[in-house]
């Protein structure tokens, strides 16, 4: 029998602080907490953004810049997309209160606070964060800066179509198009001709001459399903070798991927050399690697000026490279000939999966395929962090053998199922000796009622009298 569980109608009492029940920390954030510390991850995040901070001593302590990292990570790993789930979730949970160091009486950062950190930090800052990553990364051999690959995927802005206003009139959508419907004869009040006469109307829906008030950055552009929104674009430049992402930026959702690309690839180039320690002039890398999004002549002749490979399939299958310049034509020959070749193809085939695999992790998996934050500047300061933790995960994969929390349960649940069938097994053995044992014992007493027979046997034959059987 049971009995239910009712809270006590007593006065408030005191109990010592020892005494109070303390739940064990998640394993997960437990091995995050180790991975930090290992490369000193809270005194240099510390160091990076005292100069952001009043040193006067007036006014009220502002919050840890490494708490608010470590709550921007939670958002992470457990695929929060808004600051007010983060804020929650951390408040709510008392392993997370153990992993950011809080006590129970203590009252952890509200979301409005993450607006003020993130605005008091500056972009450069946020960069610097991510080189730190870069430097553990490097330490354990995952950094080789050697073949890079560079692609670009959606982000869903935090703003509505419904939303705009013309450039120029700063009229709403639908009213500059009813009026459009006026000047050719519709009635602005049959909803229905209006919707017809907008669906055929050329030049509808461009960024030269809609934006949206709220969010100016966003561009009109298309979706991961192919919808019609308001998007931003971000890039990442990973390392095809062991998966670590070198650069991450967001773009305009309007800006097409090969515009200055060779510019991002000299710039990720620069981030490898701040993480090993080397001269900004340096150049590791051999070979850059992307889709046909990417491809441009007068790109692809600027990185092969520098010695770096261009693995970039061509577009147009019938290009006419007779007319074009000699230093345009051989860069042309350059890039098929290194698409075609089998190293060339293994390039691709690494691009695809570990590309697609960030973008997986931070969009998909890591609350940012729809952003709540408004402004270029916000949205990449935040990819930038969710880069950063991506390469945390790399790195605990490395040291651990997970890098997520999901990862650590497929892992438990496998142990889990190797005891399992491990305990079957041996139970199966011992099934197996028993039989053994069983038969073993059977036939050692058929052995023994014969002996005995036949002993009766010759004794009854002695004595004239007959006998059969044990």
């Amino acid at each position: 029998m049971f009995s239910e569980k009712k809270k006590a109608a007593q006065p408030e009492f005191w109990i010592a602080a020892e005494q109070v029940v303390v739940t064990a920390q998640h394993c997960f954030y437990g091995k995050l907490e180790e991975t930090l510390e290992s490369f000193g991850f809270s005194a240099k995040v510390r160091a990076l953004c005292q100069p952001a901070y009043d040193k006067s001593g007036v006014g009220r302590p502002g919050i840890d810049p490494v708490v608010y990292l470590k709550m921007i990570m939670v958002g992470f790993f457990e695929d929060l997309p808004s600051e007010r789930a983060i804020a929650a979730r951390c408040a709510d949970s008392l392993s997370i209160r153990t992993f950011l160091k809080y006590e129970l009486h203590e009252k952890t950062p509200e979301h409005s606070s993450f607006t003020v950190i993130r605005q008091r930090l500056g972009l450069d800052v946020y960069h610097q964060i991510f080189t730190l990553t870069l430097q553990a990364l490097r330490e354990h051999g995952l950094l080789r800066g050697r073949n890079l690959g560079i692609d670009s995927s959606v982000i869903e802005a935090n703003a509505s179509l419904r939303a705009l206003v013309h450039r120029n009139t700063e009229e709403q959508y639908w009213d500059y198009v009813k009026r459009l419907a006026a000047e050719q004869g519709i009635a602005p009040k049959d909803t229905a001709a209006v919707r017809r006469f907008d669906r055929h109307r050329p030049g509808k829906g461009s960024n030269q001459e809609w934006r949206n008030p709220h969010d100016p950055d966003a561009r009109i552009g298309r979706t991961k399903d192919g919808a019609t929104d308001m998007i931003y674009k971000p890039e990442a430049v990973v390392d095809l070798d062991t998966g670590a992402m070198v650069q991450a930026d967001v773009l305009p959702g309007d800006q097409a991927d090969h515009k200055e690309v060779a510019t991002r690839v000299f710039e990720a180039q620069q981030t490898i050399n701040q993480a090993c320690g080397q001269p900004p002039d340096t150049l590791t890398a051999a070979s850059v690697t992307s889709d046909k999004g990417y491809y441009a002549v007068d790109q692809l002749e600027a990185l092969q000026q520098e010695g770096i490979r261009t693995v970039i399939s061509d577009p147009i299958d019938n290009r006419r490279v007779d007319k074009l310049e000699p230093a345009r034509q051989r860069a042309v020959q350059a890039a098929r000939r290194s698409v075609k070749s089998k190293s060339g193809k293994e390039l691709l085939r690494r691009r695809g999966m570990h590309i697609e695999r960030s973008f997986a992790h931070i969009l998909d998996c890591g609350g940012m395929r729809r952003t709540t934050l408004r402004g270029w500047e916000n949205l990449n300061k935040r990819f930038k962090l969710a880069a950063a933790f991506y390469n945390l995960s790399q790195l605990m994969r490395k040291l651990f053998g997970f890098g997520t929390p999901k990862q650590l349960a497929a892992a438990l649940g496998r142990a889990k199922r190797g005891l399992f069938w491990r305990l079957l097994a041996v139970l199966l053995q011992l099934t197996i000796v028993i039989d053994g044992i069983r038969s073993f014992c059977h036939c050692a007493w058929r052995a023994c009622c014969e002996v005995v027979g036949n002993g009766r046997q010759s004794d009854s034959a002695e004595n004239g009298v007959s006998s059969t059987g044990c």
